[in-house]
């Protein structure tokens, strides 16, 4: 499909999905059950509004979401009190499939997820949104009850960047626009038709999901996009316009190891699909210069993504081993 077409066929506003009376039926009708994770980590700024909204809605007020869970990577802040307060069932990252071991990052999160949440269909936010509504998780997860076709949602939105006291209304963003777009349409141009390729609002079907390898760390979003076009195309996957996701933006140095984890992953791609030729081992050492006064030191950080295999194969391995 030309990205035209798809952009026609594939991309929706939330306003197209907001009758949940009617969401309710396709789910009734499909026999589906709806989880929603939400990684979290010392998140207590942002978490109980986010709760109380998607609660009050999607569960109290309309029997939406089947399941809501924190996948928690050990908060010591008030995160996990707030989920208690909520009564939200708390997931610790690291005792969810303890034989696979422990690594780091928002992938190692949404990969273990998987073995934890019951749901046909699984919803992902993050959490830190600031501007939080309903639509953040119907808008993504109608697609799916409306179109048989569809198996993979993603968010997209205006993404305003705070500059002192004020928001510009755009100008978030940033590694999008200067790490992935640029990569997708060198050598990916398929997917270039995702006007967020690294939102963190995305929902899927479990089947789907579970056949995907996935990267940990940063690197999931983008990497996922990847992998689902090799093994299913674009016309499985669809974008929903949520309009506005205001959150606490990050400083430049912190996009700067973000771009290097994406960007491990995406050269490791390309050369599994034949697109470049690496003549050396990808470095996991990134190394940051900071001068004062004609004074230069260097900040070394080692940062190395992880491939986990499709959940399908770990629950297997799982499964032969007991």
């Amino acid at each position: 499909m030309q990205i035209k077409d798809w952009l026609q066929k594939n991309s929706f506003h939330y306003s197209d999905f907001q009758d949940i009376d009617y969401l309710l039926q396709l789910k009734k009708e499909q026999n589906l059950t709806i989880s929603l994770g939400l990684p979290t980590k010392n998140v207590e700024q942002t978490l109980e509004p986010i709760l109380f909204s998607i609660k009050n809605y999607l569960q109290e007020q309309y029997p939406f979401l089947d399941e809501i869970a924190l996948i928690d990577a050990r908060s010591n802040d008030r995160t996990l009190e707030i989920a208690e307060e909520q009564g939200v069932q708390v997931f610790f990252e690291d005792e969810i499939l303890p034989e696979a071991g422990r690594q780091k990052g928002k992938g190692e999160a949404l990969w273990k997820s998987l073995a934890a949440l019951k749901g046909d269909i699984i919803v992902w936010i993050d959490s830190d949104i600031r501007n939080i509504d309903p639509r953040f998780v119907y808008g993504i997860v109608g697609p799916l009850l409306k179109y048989p076709k569809i198996d993979f949602v993603k968010a997209y939105y205006r993404r305003p960047i705070k500059i002192g006291d004020f928001f510009e209304e755009t100008g978030g963003g940033r590694v999008t626009e200067l790490t992935v777009r640029p990569i997708f349409n060198l050598f990916y141009p398929e997917l270039a038709c995702f006007a967020q390729p690294l939102s963190g609002e995305y929902a899927g079907r479990r089947q789907l999901l579970e056949s995907l390898p996935f990267y940990t760390g940063y690197a999931v979003e983008a990497a996922l996009l990847v992998e689902i076009w090799r093994r299913y195309g674009t016309d499985v996957m669809a974008q929903v316009d949520l309009e506005e996701r205001i959150h606490e933006n990050q400083p430049t140095l912190a996009l700067g190891k973000m771009s290097f984890e994406i960007l491990q992953a995406l050269f490791e791609l390309l050369q599994e699909d034949g697109k470049i030729t690496l003549g050396t081992d990808i470095n996991h050492v990134m190394k940051v210069v900071g001068c004062v006064d004609g004074q230069c030191e260097i900040e070394t950080t080692r940062t190395e993504i992880v491939k986990r295999i499709p959940m399908k194969e770990a629950i297997k391995s799982r499964v032969k081993s007991q």
